[in-house]
């Protein structure tokens, strides 16, 4: 199996800006299957929603919410994934949480979930 952990979460005022991180680890052959990875986020009493993506590729993928403001990146050496979070807004709080597509096969894959990181913007 892949475990996540995430880091740099913390509160930071409107305007300023946070880098999150994810490290993957496990065995080779998980690590080796790991497809695409993400940032979601999930606010209180909201839905936990799709903040940015990447795959092996570098491809990306941004919400609309934070395009132009966030930016994903990936070591796949360190197997590892950053969020770079610019010019943050209140409505940015929430748990965010790293999420990594583990592809075993054609018709196999496996989510794996990161215990989540508070990111709170406020004044």
């Amino acid at each position: 199996q892949v475990q996540l952990v995430e880091s740099g979460g913390g509160l930071v005022q409107p305007g300023g800006s946070l880098r999150l991180s994810c490290a993957a680890s496990g065995s080779i052959s998980s690590i080796n299957a790991v497809n695409a990875m993400g940032w979601y986020r999930q606010a209180p009493g909201k839905e936990r929603e799709l903040v940015a993506a990447i795959t092996s590729g570098s491809t990306t993928n941004y919400a609309d919410s934070v395009k132009g403001r966030f930016t994903i990146s990936r070591d796949t050496a360190k197997s590892t994934v950053y969020l770079q979070m610019n010019s943050l807004k209140p409505e940015d709080t929430a748990v965010y949480y790293c999420y990594a597509d583990v592809r075993y096969s054609d018709y196999v894959s496996v989510g794996s979930w990161g215990q989540g990181t508070q990111v709170t913007v406020s004044s």
